[in-house]
């Protein structure tokens, strides 16, 4: 798992290959200043952080279900004594792990 500082590298790398960059502002272009650049930089680098470190959360969520559906295997499980929704769960959090 990559620090921020490392990945801060590897955007800054990525972004130095892609020079120049222009923003526009007032009906005007221009090239990014260099502390639009860093500016750039950072705001790419936070989120490519906060996905490995966090990323994990919704990849659960939308892969558990909905409470409806398990509350549906919940039941069927006590009705037929099986495991479903608990070895759903295990599956998703297998699939999906904390960093």
């Amino acid at each position: 798992m990559a620090t921020l500082d490392e990945i801060k590298i590897e955007v800054a790398s990525e972004i130095e290959s892609q020079k120049p960059l222009y923003g526009q502002v007032n009906n005007q272009v221009n090239e990014f200043t260099e502390a639009e650049y860093e500016q750039w930089i950072n705001q790419i680098a936070n989120d490519r952080f906060n996905e490995q470190q966090f990323g994990y959360i919704q990849a659960r969520q939308e892969a558990y279900g909905s409470i409806a559906d398990q509350l549906d295997m919940m039941y069927w499980d006590l009705v037929n004594g099986t495991t479903t929704w608990k070895d759903h769960i295990a599956q998703v959090k297998s699939d999906n792990p904390k960093p």
